[in-house]
């Protein structure tokens, strides 16, 4: 089994109380149309009519060539984290998705890049995290590689 990790509860909570983003700016505030708008906390869809955050994020721990950065959104109100029981979280909507190898070093495994449909991402993320060279893998947009969740070892 696999985990699906949420952005971290401290950083959020200072985004959505308007703390800098990765560019050093203020998160957009926007109200949701009701699709293709997902949190990267609760891992669920942001509701039409709900505000959210649009934030450059970089889900790295340190700058680096390895370490991409990207548009993300958020709940604008405080929304619980997701807590994983293995299956694909619900913001994961779309038909397929990448899933990227990163060693201890945040640097991309090559060859660890796979275009997955959503249904097959635990199994194949099970299968990317046997591999003792990575030590977690990404979720990534399939069309546009926004980042969209950490996966990590059970």
């Amino acid at each position: 089994m696999v985990t699906f990790v949420p952005l971290d509860s401290a950083l959020v909570r200072k985004l959505q109380s308007g703390g800098p983003d990765a560019n050093g700016q203020a998160p957009e505030r926007q109200v949701s149309s009701g699709s293709g708008v997902p949190c990267r906390h609760c891992l669920r869809q942001i509701g039409r009519g709900e505000e959210y955050l649009i934030l450059s994020h970089r889900p790295f721990p340190e700058a680096q060539p390895y370490a991409e950065q990207g548009p993300i959104f958020l709940h604008a109100r405080a929304c619980l984290a997701h807590v994983s029981d293995g299956s694909v979280p619900e913001m994961l909507d779309s038909p397929h998705y990448i899933l990227r190898g990163y060693c201890e070093g945040n640097r991309i495994v090559y060859g660890s890049g796979l275009i997955v449909p959503t249904a097959e991402i635990p199994k194949a993320a099970a299968a990317l995290l046997a591999d003792g060279a990575i030590a977690y893998a990404h979720v990534r947009s399939a069309s546009n590689n926004c980042y969209q969740c950490r996966i990590e070892r059970d």
